[in-house]
């Protein structure tokens, strides 16, 4: 069942020695389907990707997010552990073909809610773009009582 939830994510990008921190607080939908749990909200003109969805795919066992972001930047980020996947990512400029490397994934999601913490590096022909870090948390959201 899906249930209405609130979704805080915390962004750590790392490039060079820069770090740059991105907070986000919004509403979406999370529901689990064949194992698999998934956390889905609209993008905004704070993200950069207003008019976009953006849905995240936990499969069971702590090993892959699937990221896919489908609307005016459509894009689909595979973050699994250990392994390098080449992804889509359109950057509103045009598509981009970028390298995925996937560290570590770490999940507490049940069907309550919970926590998900997963590392990744970006590449771009075989050059390392940034190392990127991404907190979320879940909780259902109260409506109240009329």
């Amino acid at each position: 069942m899906k249930k209405d939830v609130l979704i805080n994510i915390r962004g750590i990008q790392y490039h060079d020695s820069d770090k740059e921190v991105v907070e986000l607080m919004t509403v979406g939908r999370f529901y689990r389907r064949n194992g698999s749990y998934y956390i889905s909200y609209d993008e905004s003109e704070a993200t950069g990707f207003e008019g976009s969805k953006t849905t995240l795919k936990v499969d069971g066992g702590d090993s892959k997010v699937t990221m896919l972001r489908s609307g005016a930047n459509k894009s689909q980020l595979i973050i699994e552990k250990g392994m390098r996947h080449q992804c889509h990512y359109d950057t509103g400029y045009g598509p981009l073909i970028m390298g995925v490397s996937g560290g570590h994934i770490v999940s507490s999601l049940n069907d309550e809610g919970g926590d998900l913490n997963f590392k990744y590096t970006l590449d771009f022909n075989a050059s390392m773009a940034s190392e990127n870090e991404v907190f979320i948390n879940v909780k259902e959201q109260k409506h109240a009582q009329e």
